[in-house]
């Protein structure tokens, strides 16, 4: 296990827990104008009419769960990566983002957004592999061969979509054929998502490969704002995403061996190896400081790789005061 709960456990021998360091895990604020919030997994989404400010919390959920514990950074370094794809990406489709008033926090476009979540895999792994391996031959109307391998590149992109879950009920798979007969898109809707999402799929690994990485699979969540479709959410980070290192990948396909991640399947392994997987009657096991803080330094790996650039930590002392001076003064311009 290339990136699991080792790794974790090695960073955190040569880190000291910041007092400092402090993780926004619930927001309740009331800005000028607000009509209502939505408290999703990781975000907390304020509805402000004819915008929405998106605040991404320091929360971290795996197998549809919210874990116990914030990770400090993670919000700052989740919007800021989602904030520069969704600049480099608006020649191929609009998108939501407004304007980032604070690292944490996205202010955007109300969209009605689509009650499906465009997945596209370029690689066999992850819960397409656990399934494969249990001998699925089909995800989502995708026929897959027999043969295949962990980590094995398919000839062209594929897209298998989910449903959207409410918080603590888990994502269904989906195919096109049953979202157009419930009606969740039409014909042509369905078909612009599908343009999109394979054209920001190839636009992300472009850039995934100017600095040596492989994106793998990431998911796409599109809305309709005034009859057109916009890309809402983040897209291209580590928490919608799954990228590997290119150097390497080849050797370590061929040898059959774990291929070096970056994403937050090392919080998922984390979890497994300590028998957790989402079920009923499962307890999340116990997140001390020193996991905490290895999880938040790997977070900034995966940033600095994926952006290419320095992460540059904010103050996190009173981090909710410092997130409303910076959006009710966006607000009021």
């Amino acid at each position: 296990m290339a990136h699991g709960t080792g790794k974790i456990i090695a960073n955190c021998q040569l880190s000291i827990v910041n007092s400092k360091n402090m993780a926004l895990t619930a927001t309740e604020f009331n800005f000028p104008g607000q009509q209502g919030v939505y408290h999703g997994k990781v975000r907390d989404v304020y509805n402000m009419g004819d915008k929405l400010v998106m605040v991404a919390t320091d929360r971290i959920s795996a197998f549809d769960v919210v874990l116990p514990k914030g990770i400090p950074f993670k919000g700052q370094m989740l919007n800021q990566i989602a904030a520069k794809f969704l600049d480099a990406t608006t020649d191929i489709c609009p998108n939501w983002k407004l304007a980032t008033p604070d690292p944490m926090v996205t202010v955007g476009v109300l969209c009605k957004g689509f009650p499906v979540e465009m997945i596209v895999r370029g690689y066999l792994c992850g819960s397409a592999w656990r399934a494969y391996k249990s001998g699925v031959r089909e995800i989502c109307g995708v026929k897959f061969p027999e043969g295949m391998r962990e980590n094995q590149r398919f000839p062209e992109p594929i897209i298998t979509p989910t449903t959207k879950a409410e918080i603590g009920e888990h994502d269904a798979d989906i195919s096109k054929e049953e979202i157009l007969a419930q009606g969740l898109a039409t014909p042509e809707e369905y078909a612009l998502l599908e343009k999109y999402t394979l054209a920001l799929f190839k636009r992300g690994t472009e850039i995934a490969a100017e600095r040596g990485l492989i994106l793998v699979d990431t998911k796409y969540e599109f809305g309709k704002h005034n009859g057109t479709i916009y890309l809402m959410d983040e897209i291209h980070t580590p928490d919608s995403s799954r990228y590997f290192y290119s150097e390497g990948y080849e050797e370590r396909f061929e040898k059959g061996e774990p291929q070096k991640q970056l994403s937050k399947e090392f919080v998922r392994e984390w979890l497994m190896d300590n028998g957790f997987q989402g079920k009923e009657g499962q307890q999340v096991p116990e997140m001390t400081d020193e996991i905490v803080t290895g999880i938040s330094e790997r977070y900034i790996e995966l940033y600095e790789h994926i952006t290419g650039e320095p992460f540059v930590k904010e103050n996190t002392e009173d981090i909710a005061a410092r997130i409303e001076k910076n959006v009710t003064e966006w607000l009021a311009k």
